[in-house]
């Protein structure tokens, strides 16, 4: 198994996780439709590389990022940092590059001064509830159909988790 190691995002690696964000794509956890050519930039001035975490291969290969935010730019919210996007290449799976970069991205908004990280997730899927779970975080609200993806409507699960524990 190649070790990997997680490393903030630089501008140069937006192909590949533009790549990535295109591979991993799943109704599982995607609320856009599936993304079609011509491509849209990975980052933006919402999605910008001080945004992002990226777990990389020793091989240098890009297999995993996170990206964490403010969830508003409201000076009495800064003590909050929220995750919106979590994904791990296919080939990468099972080697624990997930809970990698929970355990990263927890450090790094501690060290932005935050203490206390949310997300959302959506309530089927399964695989990604249990992996927060397991890392410290509890359901503190639910959207019940909140999404309606390929006509079945599905709940939208507030999680969240002290980082001073």
């Amino acid at each position: 198994m190649p070790e990997s190691h997680i490393r903030p995002a630089l501008p140069a690696d937006e192909a590949a996780l533009g790549e990535l964000d295109r591979d991993t794509w799943s109704p599982l956890h995607a609320v856009q439709p599936r993304p079609r050519p011509p491509y849209d930039p990975f980052f933006d001035s919402n999605h910008r590389p001080e945004h992002f975490l990226v777990a990389e291969d020793a091989d240098g290969s890009v297999v995993g990022y996170i990206r964490l935010i403010p969830p508003t730019p409201l000076a009495c919210n800064q003590h909050v940092r929220q995750i919106q996007g979590l994904a791990v290449a296919d080939r990468a799976r099972g080697r624990g590059i997930g809970r990698a970069l929970l355990r990263a991205a927890f450090e790094e908004a501690r060290r932005q001064g935050a203490v206390r990280m949310t997300l959302r997730v959506l309530g089927h899927n399964k695989p990604a509830r249990e992996l927060y779970e397991s890392e410290g975080f509890a359901v503190e609200g639910v959207l019940p159909g909140e999404f309606c993806l390929d006509g079945q409507y599905v709940d939208d699960v507030l999680m969240g988790r002290s980082l001073t524990l």
